[in-house]
């Protein structure tokens, strides 16, 4: 008897699938997309419709006459490639490939790798969607009308080996823009006044800040106006004017979609994009479970919906009421998120089942990978319970025409943060603290005054994790390109990472400049986050294809022929150094690579010799008087550490920034750690265990 076969996209996904199917279905992968546009073409027939020109990709030849092969033989043929527009197009590719008619019930798909959904979907195949096909043809399109248009330009005008794209260009440019903002940037000053009371004679004490006057919030701009108001005050009888007591919630956070897992695991983990997506397809591939077998850990992961289904809301609830009691459980359906384009196709990211638990899965999982697992699994529990509550006290305290205010609360019932504490943004969440009981009409006794002086402070650089919020937030790329945008910029020279920030390059700005004044649609955040809507519509059958990449290329066209005459030659002068080529003697240049900058023989490709530049940090070596320099890993660990100059006879290092202190207890070097209102000091000898603040060392900060 002749068996089915079903074709997916990966070997791991076919191999997980295969022990959910009887002997009666053969699975077998197609590595991902199997045709695409030729790289060595331009291959877009602009005259006929922007018909592409598809070929085979190199290498795929055995896979398809394998398929084929197979196809030939088998009863039925399933096309169960991805969930999304990717996917669909490759189901299509392989229909033309394989002689399969489109308009039959050969597509598969499923939202997550388990034996109940592929055996649901293969009960419930349907027709290859066409509008999902000509959404992903209008985007391969227009990247390939940019990028086969554009960069040529660029290696005439600036560089050779260049390139420009629809995406990568606006995210470069919200870079060099955020880089400007921080050049243009001017400190202002202010102070904060705090001051510190006595509820009763050798009772509790607390702080309260100063607010300002009953009526309105007064700002302290400079020591003269804060010095003058506890001048004011001396002598001055304080009172409690005022006492609110109330309850407030803390909603949990939603389920993971794909950029608010990114931002998260970046927070928490300090994953990379590109690992948190790599981390993900395994859980979504399958994994061996041992007696289990292998069996996909978590739903589809590329997706912008918050949605869950009905059923995984009712397994998490039974796992809630059963493990912490029905108190701990929302009784309500997540709220959608608002805003933006969301495709509600897919649910939210999940575990597919609530029962493998992050301790249950822990003997098969690797160090990252139960990570990044424990993180979605308990994301989504968090998501399905009830809020946190406190109870708050807002105190306001009047000494002479002023108003100090102190706040306070109280974890009365903690509802999601049992299981879920989401990353703080910016670590920003003010500190609040129990109060001593007071009451309207009591008198306060003024212990100190605590006045300090701050600074307003630039926005800061983007991470990985706070550009995809900033993709996301503004409209720009979808679900799958975030992580190949960040790629991408990185491996062109465009940006560089500096302490994991994105530092745009010499020639990231002049690109960006040049792109924003003769193709000033291609540039605008606003115009590409529109396109996006425009594919959206064409994968809702709203739009036709072939007008959408027609509106678009017209006046692109028309820009790329004023470029081409106007645009001016750039030359970028490499800077030549003291440092000499240990190899032919030629002055070194400094370069920027992806990861920052280093010298280089100018005599390149003849002579290929590169150095790093060791930038010094004014710490000494405490084991041979060097000096410390930040250096780049190597084999794989490109991440920052901080060595010895005198390496290799040195070989002194570490990965944490040093600070010019000895700890008090061992005399190893202090290191940072953490950032912001959370930097605090400690040990560089993990056995010592020493930690401090930097006020307790006597610095800035905090």
């Amino acid at each position: 008897m002749a068996k089915s076969l079903v074709i997916v996209e990966s070997p791991a996904k076919a191999r997980t699938i295969k022990k959910f199917l009887s002997n009666r279905y053969q699975v077998h992968a197609s590595m991902g997309h199997v045709r695409d546009l030729p790289r060595s073409q331009f291959g877009v027939d602009i005259e006929k419709g922007f018909e592409p020109k598809y070929i085979t990709i190199r290498g795929k030849g055995p896979v398809l006459q394998e398929l084929r092969r197979l196809a030939k033989k088998a009863a039925k043929v399933y096309l169960a490639s991805d969930p999304d527009r990717e996917g669909e197009a490759i189901a299509w590719h392989l229909s033309e490939v394989l002689g399969i008619n489109p308009g039959e019930r050969c597509r598969i798909e499923f939202n997550e790798i388990t034996k109940e959904a592929v055996q649901k979907a293969l009960k419930n195949p349907r027709p290859i969607d066409f509008n999902r096909v000509n959404a992903q043809q209008a985007r391969r399109i227009l990247d390939r009308l940019v990028g086969y248009k554009l960069s040529p330009l660029l290696w005439q005008k600036v560089k050779k080996g260049l390139s420009a794209g629809r995406v990568q260009s606006v995210a470069v440019r919200l870079i060099c823009d955020r880089e400007r903002e921080i050049a243009a940037f001017v400190p202002e000053e202010y102070w904060s006044l705090t001051a510190l009371f006595e509820a009763e004679e050798g009772g509790a004490t607390f702080r309260a800040k100063f607010y300002g006057t009953g009526e309105e919030k007064l700002p302290l701009k400079n020591e003269a106006e804060t010095r003058g108001i506890m001048t004011e005050l001396e002598g001055a009888a304080f009172s409690v004017v005022a006492v609110s007591r109330k309850e407030r919630k803390k909603n949990p956070p939603r389920p993971f979609t794909t950029s608010s897992l990114q931002q998260e695991a970046a927070r928490k983990l300090g994953f990379s994009v590109k690992k948190t997506m790599l981390l993900a397809q395994q859980l979504y591939e399958g994994l061996d479970l041992g007696k289990e077998g292998t069996v996909g850990l978590v739903t589809y992961i590329r997706t912008d919906s918050t949605r869950i289904s009905e059923l995984a809301r009712q397994q998490a609830r039974s796992y809630i009421e059963r493990e912490l009691g029905p108190q701990y459980w929302s009784g309500q359906k997540t709220a959608p998120a608002r805003g933006g384009r969301v495709q509600d196709a897919h649910e939210a990211i999940r575990p597919t089942s609530v029962e493998r638990t992050p301790e249950t899965v822990r003997p098969y999982l690797k160090g990252d990978l139960y990570k990044l697992y424990q993180l979605i699994w308990e994301r989504f529990i968090a998501s399905q319970m009830a809020p946190a509550k406190y109870n708050t006290v807002t105190v306001d305290i009047r000494g002479g025409n002023y108003i100090f205010r102190a706040t306070g609360s109280t974890l009365v019932f903690p509802g999601f943060l049992q299981v879920y504490d989401e990353a703080k943004e910016n670590n920003q969440e003010e500190e609040e603290g129990l109060l001593p009981e007071l009451v309207e009409g009591q008198e306060l006794k003024l212990l100190d005054w605590e006045p300090k002086q701050h600074f307003t402070q630039p926005p800061p650089r983007y991470s990985e994790a706070t550009l995809v919020k900033a993709l996301e937030e503004k409209g720009i790329g979808r679900p799958s390109t975030y992580a190949p945008i960040v790629s991408t910029i990185l491996q062109r020279g465009y940006v560089t990472m500096e302490e994991r920030r994105f530092v745009p390059t010499e020639l990231g700005f002049i690109v960006t400049d040049l792109l924003t004044e003769f193709f000033p649609e291609i540039i605008d955040v606003e115009f590409t986050a529109n396109m996006e809507s425009h594919l959206d519509s064409i994968e809702e059958g709203r739009l036709d294809w072939r007008q959408v990449v027609g509106d678009f290329y017209r006046p692109f066209a028309a820009e790329l022929e004023v470029a081409r005459e106007k645009m001016q030659v750039v030359t970028i002068e490499d800077e030549v150094t003291e440092e000499v080529c240990e190899l032919c003697g030629r002055n070194l240049v400094v370069k920027t690579g992806r990861y920052g900058k280093f010298l280089a023989c100018p005599g390149f490709p003849d002579c290929r010799f590169t150095k790093p530049i060791l930038e010094g940090i004014g710490v000494k070596c405490p084991r041979c008087g060097g000096e410390l320099v930040i250096r780049q890993g190597k084999k794989g660990r490109r991440r920052k550490f901080y060595g010895c100059s005198n390496y290799p006879a040195c070989d002194f290092h570490l990965w944490d920034k040093p600070v010019d202190r000895k700890c008090p207890r061992c005399q190893s070097l202090l290191v940072e750690k953490g950032r912001g209102k959370k930097l605090f000091y400690q040990c560089s000898n993990e056995e010592c265990g020493y930690r401090e603040t930097p006020q307790e060392s006597g610095g800035e900060g905090g």
